[in-house]
């Protein structure tokens, strides 16, 4: 992880969407770091879609994620569904 960086945002987004969205990256941060609840990533990742619903922006802001953190949105979400452990540890 880098020492310090933004999260990736769009300005327009109303406050509760920026707030779903720094939430998942958050949580992101954390499953890479100590690890994290997979139902409360879920739940915090359907929060996420609300705001980002297509597949194309997702990834687009993942990777802006990624190259700013070095950690994957992808990733962890495929743990997440795939996985049936009740801690994402990345």
């Amino acid at each position: 992880m880098k020492n310090s960086y933004e999260y990736p945002l769009d300005y327009e987004w109303k406050r509760d969407e920026m707030v779903n969205v720094v939430n998942l990256w958050r949580l992101v941060e954390l499953a890479y770091e100590t690890g994290v609840d997979r139902e409360e990533f879920l739940a915090q990742y359907a929060l996420f879609k609300k705001v980002i619903p297509s597949k194309g922006e997702e990834k687009r802001w993942g990777n802006k994620f990624e190259d700013i953190s070095g950690y994957s949105l992808y990733r962890v979400v495929k743990a997440a569904k795939e996985g049936t452990n009740k801690t994402i540890k990345m």
